[in-house]
């Protein structure tokens, strides 16, 4: 006997997954520690240097092993005064191909005065027909430092893989002080092949990755463009109103991690988390 469509329905939300994790980091005697910790769902977060001094690491783990159309997961960290913290994530995270639900991942990043961020995860492998809806909200106080970076890969050329249709809907907005300092929103939406084989979109790379910097100032633009022979894809970088944005386009995942390594050092002044690396 077929199950009736409301209860297909009610069976389909069941088995999709939803996380959250919450945690904020404090400062103590010139050591960050974490302050307080909030894990529901699929989502966790480990501190592997927690005893050791200067600023803490935080690795975020996605038990559910991908994401898949449905899934909702939810992320907030907060970084008190004077504390820093390098977020990354255990593997490159994989979005799966919907049968028509998104697949939704909200961000909330709050960085108090003196304090300092290094949100730096792995890249977003979005698979064929994909559906991927994310908003990233960031709140800086005056004095605050971010260095941010995002990296989607549209499909796994080492496997022979390809992205012709799907959807992405990215949102970033960018707050000191509560004054809107950067906003961005990116929506690819049917044959997304087609669009980034275009020479103003991607000129058929198959990797992007955007990068800020705040504050920022002429000497970041100086120390990534004086690379810029070195680099296997294309990459752009400018200034503003405080702020450094650099975008990356690559034929490759594997390419656009070598550049993209290679601006987070420049901007960063410091090595990245091991697991990038491993």
């Amino acid at each position: 006997m077929k199950a009736s469509a409301p209860l297909r329905s009610e069976i389909f939300a069941a088995n999709r997954a939803v996380g959250r994790v919450a945690f904020g980091v404090t400062a103590q005697r010139g050591v960050s520690r974490r302050s307080r910790v909030h894990e529901a769902g699929s989502l966790r977060v480990r501190f592997p240097n927690a005893d050791r001094r200067g600023a803490l690491d935080a690795v975020i783990v996605n038990t559910a092993g991908g994401m898949a159309g449905g899934d909702r997961f939810d992320i907030e960290v907060a970084v008190e005064p004077g504390a820093r913290l390098t977020v990354t994530t255990a593997a490159a995270e994989k979005v799966y191909r919907s049968l028509g639900p998104d697949t939704e991942v909200a961000v909330r990043l709050d960085v108090g005065n003196g304090g300092t961020l290094a949100w730096l995860p792995q890249e977003t492998i979005l698979f064929d027909r994909a559906r991927f809806r994310r908003t990233i909200d960031i709140k800086l106080a005056r004095n605050a430092n971010l260095v941010f970076a995002e990296a989607a890969v549209f499909g796994r050329s080492a496997m022979g893989e390809t992205v012709t249709r799907g959807q992405v809907f990215d949102r970033w907005r960018v707050r000191v002080e509560g004054i809107l300092k950067f906003a961005e929103t990116i929506r690819l939406d049917g044959e997304v092949g087609q669009t980034l084989a275009r020479g103003a979109v991607a000129r058929g790379g198959a990797a992007v990755a955007s990068v800020l910097k705040v504050p920022g100032n002429d000497d970041d633009v100086t120390a990534v463009r004086v690379m810029q022979d070195h680099f296997a894809g294309e990459v752009g970088v400018s200034t503003w109103n405080g702020l450094v944005a650099a975008r990356l386009v690559a034929i490759d995942g594997a390419a656009l991690r070598h550049d993209l390594i290679a601006v987070l050092g420049a901007l960063r002044g410091g090595s990245m988390p091991r697991l990038w690396t491993n």
